[in-house]
């Protein structure tokens, strides 16, 4: 069972980070050489302005707010920025964090670097094709790889497997 006092302090770190991941954004992801490079003002016009603040500026959207987190279809999770398979469904699973969790992604559809951001060592996930801030791994996932890669919904679509 879950005490109060836990319950209350994850509920404030959940919005503390949510805030200030939307007011000091771990850096911006514009700058780089991918396959799929616009300037700014660019992908500005190619996306809205909450994708673009998860995607080109590293933020964080809140938890349980995208309807990604409830997909439970057949199909693959791609990039929001340039379209680039990242995890299949037969790999998300029910993190219990408010963001589409996965325990693997599809060869060659995310990368990963340091990130040092609010005073803290993780992993950042991006797509290798546009350099689009897709969320961080963790290492309390599930078995087969006991990794967590918690994704931001905005930064990803749905497809559905054709039936």
């Amino acid at each position: 069972m879950v005490s109060r006092r836990v319950l209350v302090m994850s509920g404030a770190a959940g919005v503390a980070m949510t805030v200030g991941s939307t007011l000091w954004p771990a850096r911006s992801r514009a700058a780089g050489t991918f396959a799929v490079s616009y300037s700014p003002a660019q992908w500005r016009e190619r996306l809205s302005a909450d994708r673009y603040a998860v995607l080109r500026d590293g933020g964080t959207e809140r938890p349980y707010t995208n309807p990604l987190n409830d997909e439970h279809r057949t199909g693959v999770f791609a990039c929001a920025g340039c379209d680039l398979p990242a995890f299949s469904s037969q790999t998300k699973f029910d993190s219990h964090t408010g963001w589409p969790s996965f325990w693997a992604p599809i060869e060659g559809g995310v990368a990963t670097e340091e990130d040092t951001s609010f005073g803290m060592v993780r992993n950042a996930v991006q797509c290798p094709r546009c350099g689009g801030h897709l969320g961080h791994v963790f290492n309390d996932g599930p078995k087969p790889t006991g990794l967590r890669y918690c994704m931001n919904g905005l930064a990803l679509t749905f497809k559905p497997a054709a039936v």
